[in-house]
C-alpha cells in the first residue's frame, strides 16, 4: 500500500454568509457541554442546501447531510455558520458512491474559503490532517496521508472525532486516535465537513449526527 499525497485544486462553491458568534455561550458553559448538534432532519439548521451546481452538491437528505463532488482535484466544503474556539467534533460518515481514491472528513476555525484546518479520511483507508492557509494547502505532521487498518473502507460508513483544543489538533476513527499534530495558525472558526476527489470524479458521502462538544 503506498502512502497517499493529498493534493487539491480547492473548489469551494459556499455562498458567503453571517456566522454566528457563540463565544459568550462557548465561554460561560461547563466542560463537555454541547455547543451545537445537529441530525440534519431541520433543512434550515444553517448548512447550504444546493443540488444543481455543476462541480458538485450540498444538501440535506433524510436525515443526513450529502456532499456530491463532480469535478477532479476538487474540494467542496460547507458549514453551518458558528464561531468558536476550542472544540471535540464529532460526525458519522458513510461513502455512498464513488471512487474509493477519495477523501471526506470535518474541518475546523473556518475563517474563510482561504483559511481552515482539515481532517480527513480516505475510502480506501488513508488518514491526515492539514490546512489552508492564504490559499496554500499543506499536510501537518506529515508529507504524505498514511493508511490505518482502523479506517472502514468502500462503501462503509465511520464514526469520525475531531480535537481542535488550543494548538492540538487530533483526529479519531472508530473510536481509535490516529494521529495528534501541533499549530498555531488559527485560534477560533466555524466548523464544517468536506468531501474532495483526486484524479477520479464522483466522491459522494452522507454524513450523520453531527456535534461539537465544548472540551
Amino acid at each position: 500500500m503506498q502512502f497517499k499525497l493529498l493534493f487539491l485544486v480547492l473548489v469551494l462553491t459556499m455562498v458567503s454568509c453571517q456566522r454566528l458568534d457563540i463565544s459568550s455561550v462557548w465561554m460561560d458553559v461547563p466542560p463537555n457541554s454541547v455547543l451545537f448538534q445537529d441530525d440534519f432532519s431541520n433543512t434550515a439548521s444553517g448548512w447550504k442546501n444546493h443540488n444543481d451546481s455543476p462541480f458538485g452538491s450540498r444538501y440535506y437528505v433524510d436525515g443526513g447531510y450529502r456532499i456530491k463532488v463532480n469535478s477532479i482535484h476538487s474540494l467542496i466544503v460547507s458549514t453551518p455558520g458558528l464561531s468558536l474556539s476550542d472544540t471535540y467534533i464529532y460526525v458519522n460518515a458513510t461513502k455512498h458512491a464513488g471512487p474509493d481514491d477519495d477523501n471526506y472528513g470535518i474541518l475546523c476555525r473556518w475563517r474563510d474559503n482561504n483559511n481552515f484546518y482539515f481532517m480527513v479520511i480516505s475510502s480506501d483507508g488513508y488518514y491526515g490532517i492539514g490546512k489552508l492557509s492564504n490559499g496554500h494547502q499543506t499536510l501537518i505532521g506529515k508529507d504524505k496521508m498514511l493508511p490505518s487498518e482502523v479506517i472502514n473502507q468502500g462503501l462503509s460508513s465511520n464514526h469520525l472525532r475531531v480535537d481542535c483544543v488550543g494548538d492540538s489538533l487530533s483526529l479519531y476513527v472508530n473510536g481509535e486516535h490516529l494521529i495528534s499534530v501541533i499549530d498555531t495558525d488559527f485560534t477560533y472558526g466555524d466548523v464544517g465537513l468536506l468531501a474532495g476527489t483526486f484524479g477520479e470524479p464522483g466522491t459522494d458521502i452522507l454524513f450523520s449526527n453531527f456535534s461539537v462538544i465544548k472540551p
